[in-house]
């Protein structure tokens, strides 16, 4: 504060609208979760105003009257005491009166009424401290008390803070639209497991033993076609690269059998966008050997037919596109771009006999290293995803997309160009040289995955309001508490006459470590209880790894609707059981400890998009779909049936690898019970061990071996 004592007036001005009420535009800003709630005015209550202040790491907090006849006092400083703050409200008078209590830089306030209305609103740390950790439940507790209580007050306030719609005694919430056509199909499942169980063991065991008998067959295909063995690495390093992008995108909402899928849909795109090219060159009157046609035409057509998955995706599952997170389209993307990749470079490596016996490349190949389809069009995705779910942070950001397609634009020119025996003109070879020339694309896909990690947890964070809480309590809070005291100190610093450009660079760099504490908190907090639960059993761990999924996809929906209805799946009561559970399960129903063990970091196993030297199939890949479908074409018409049919199944065994088997299970059989009967047991074994689903079967076994002191990560 400055020297002069600000007036009760000049406070009550910036925080509220009234009294007994926050004003909306203050609520708005930076993303404050508010909870009103009713609370005997006593010592517990100015002992939680001192906790939250704590929580911020602030060491004073700033206390005003907020009735009229009081403008002209002067606002307190109160140091973090409960006595002190206790004998100031106390000198007041004993006729209770509306007090405000806020953090020097008006980030966070509780307004105490004089009935036993109180309003806590700020940072998710602040509130916590104050109405206990189950936010959306105290929230609801408080609209059921407005409605089917006799006090216009509490109705008003419920009303005012969104508990409950606005202008509707009856309504508790307001109607969401219906359900996409992804919701049904997935509802249906959840109905057949629950009415047809002994159906739906039975399609588990054959899925899985389709699983394993295609990757078999995908194994001993190179046996009878020795053209065919690039298929086995080519699938292999599509797999890992997804692996290493979906691992680490932390705050991913979209199922890494979602990724596969896309995968798929992405390879079968080769085919088409060949005969797009084709068609387009030749109504240019080109041929598709011609320069332009393998440079203009083809990256155009193939940098943008990349990108019909997520159209797909916003045609079949338009309220699943609502509770997308900025990371999600970055997977979306490199997915899409991954099976492209896989196509184009499977139909060379089983042509490579085609190839150049000198060079060893094949007519049309790249003569250096492309970072590849899958960075490429995850580039473009990432920034898509920055734009989208950063809307709130301005229009801005929309220059993001147009950047990273001009760059990724202007890679694959330069290949395709080179591969052609041309260059790109003076001005192209400028700019792509000044970015790079191609090697900073993978660097870049890796910052901006980062980024959209960071923003996706920021805005996460902003919908406490209805999103159940993580077992216990948030882990390295000395981490969370420095970080909100540093914004809150420098904040209050930065003049409020500067030019606004310079006001918002400063505040950004003042927001940034509460960015970056928030992420690795949470990231932490969400590694530790998937932990623990994988120490109660491969169940229990299926069942928090799709918990921790589903809240971080309804936090998103209920941050980027912004008001507006928007469609839940699950339901805020079904994620709200599935919270309750996994806390029992994990033996934290119920209570809040203090994690005391952080996540190690993941690191990147190499570099995305990158492909180790030597592996069959990867040795000069074309980045032109016309050419890699002419050599395949070719090399089918020379094949003999049996080479035919050997590799129709491989790429069957490809397809079914990609698209069957690789959710986490739904079922897991107990132990005791395969080793009473395993013959009875076998299809239910089947049924979650499908060739993708190893992993996490893998995984359940580590977690049942892991130390007892496991289950003290997340303490009471």
């Amino acid at each position: 504060m400055e020297e002069q004592a600000m007036l009760a007036r000049d406070l009550v001005l910036r925080v509220c609208a009234g009294p007994t009420e926050f004003a909306p535009q203050w609520l708005r800003a930076r993303g404050k979760v508010t909870t009103p709630f009713v609370v005997p005015r006593d010592r517990n209550l100015i002992r939680g105003l001192v906790e939250a202040g704590r929580a911020l790491g602030v060491d004073r907090l700033l206390v005003c009257r907020t009735r009229a006849e009081y403008s002209y006092d002067p606002v307190t400083e109160v140091p973090l005491d409960t006595d002190t703050l206790i004998d100031l409200i106390r000198g007041w008078g004993p006729t209770p009166t509306d007090f405000l209590v806020c953090v020097e830089d008006f980030s966070a306030a509780v307004l105490v009424s004089a009935s036993e209305l109180t309003v806590a609103s700020g940072p998710i740390d602040f509130v916590r401290e104050i109405v206990g950790p189950d936010i959306p439940g105290v929230r609801a507790n408080f609209a059921t008390r407005a409605l089917d209580g006799n006090r216009p007050d509490l109705l008003r306030a419920a009303q005012h803070y969104n508990c409950v719609e606005p202008g509707a005694r009856h309504a508790r919430a307001p109607r969401s639209p219906g359900p996409d056509l992804a919701e049904r199909l997935a509802r249906r499942a959840e109905r057949a497991r629950g009415r047809s169980p002994g159906t739906v063991r039975f399609l588990r065991a054959l899925r899985g033993t389709w699983g394993w008998a295609m990757l078999g067959l995908l194994l001993l295909a190179p046996l009878a076609v020795p053209a065919l063995a690039a298929a086995p690495p080519a699938l292999f390093l599509t797999y890992l690269l997804l692996f290493q992008l979906a691992l680490l995108a932390r705050s991913r909402t979209v199922s890494f059998a979602t990724l596969l899928r896309v995968a798929a849909l992405g390879a079968l795109l080769l085919w088409p966008l060949a005969l797009a090219s084709s068609l387009v060159s030749g109504a240019l009157g080109w041929d598709t050997d011609d320069v332009l046609s393998q440079t203009y035409v083809a990256v155009t057509v193939e940098e943008a037919g990349k990108l019909l998955p997520l159209l797909l995706l916003v045609l079949l599952a338009r309220r699943r596109v609502r509770r997308l997170s900025a990371v999600d389209f970055l997977l979306l993307g490199a997915a899409s771009g991954a099976g492209f990749q896989l196509a184009e470079r499977l139909f060379v490596g089983i042509s490579a006999p085609l190839a150049d016996p000198v060079t060893g490349l094949v007519s049309g190949a790249a003569p250096e290293p492309y970072s590849g389809h899958a960075v490429a069009t995850g580039l473009i995705g990432a920034a898509l995803g920055l734009a989208i779910v950063g809307r709130r942070y301005g229009g801005w950001l929309w220059l993001l997309p147009v950047l990273a397609t001009s760059l990724v634009f202007l890679d694959h020119l330069d290949v395709n160009a080179r591969a052609a025996g041309a260059r790109l003109d003076a001005f192209s070879t400028f700019v792509h040289t000044l970015f790079g020339g191609g090697s900073l694309t993978p660097w870049l896909l890796l910052l901006a995955l980062l980024f959209a990690v960071a923003m996706d947890y920021r805005v996460i964070a902003t919908a406490a309001e209805t999103t159940p809480p993580l077992p216990g309590r948030t882990p390295l809070p000395g981490l969370r508490r420095w970080a909100h005291g540093r914004s809150v100190a420098l904040r209050v610093r930065i003049p409020a006459d500067i030019a606004p450009t310079f006001r918002r660079i400063a505040l950004s760099w003042v927001n940034l470590p509460v960015t970056l504490a928030t992420t690795v908190t949470t990231i932490a907090h969400e590694l530790a209880t998937a932990t623990m639960a994988a120490k109660q059993g491969p169940g229990a761990l299926g069942d928090a790894l799709r918990f921790l999924r589903w809240r971080r996809a309804n936090a998103m929906g209920e941050a980027r609707s912004r008001g507006r209805n928007w469609r839940r799946y699950p339901s805020e009561e079904e994620l709200a059981d599935s919270a309750r559970a996994l806390a029992r399960r994990i033996g934290l129903a119920g209570t809040g400890g203090i994690v005391v063990a952080a996540a190690a970091l993941l690191a990147l196993g190499s570099v995305p998009g990158a492909v180790p030297e030597g592996t069959p199939g990867y040795e000069g890949t074309p980045g032109y779909a016309v050419r890699a479908v002419e050599l395949i074409l070719g090399w089918l018409t020379a094949a003999d049936t049996a080479t035919l049919v050997w590799t129709a199944l491989a790429g069957l065994a490809v397809l079914s690898l990609l698209t069957m088997g690789n959710a986490v299970p739904h079922a897991h059989p107990r132990m005791g019970e395969f080793l009473r009967a395993p013959t009875a047991n076998t299809g239910a074994i089947l049924g979650m061990l499908a060739p993708g689903q190893v992993g996490y079967a893998f995984l359940g076994l580590v977690g049942l071996l892991l130390p007892a002191r496991v289950n003290r990560l997340i303490r009471r």
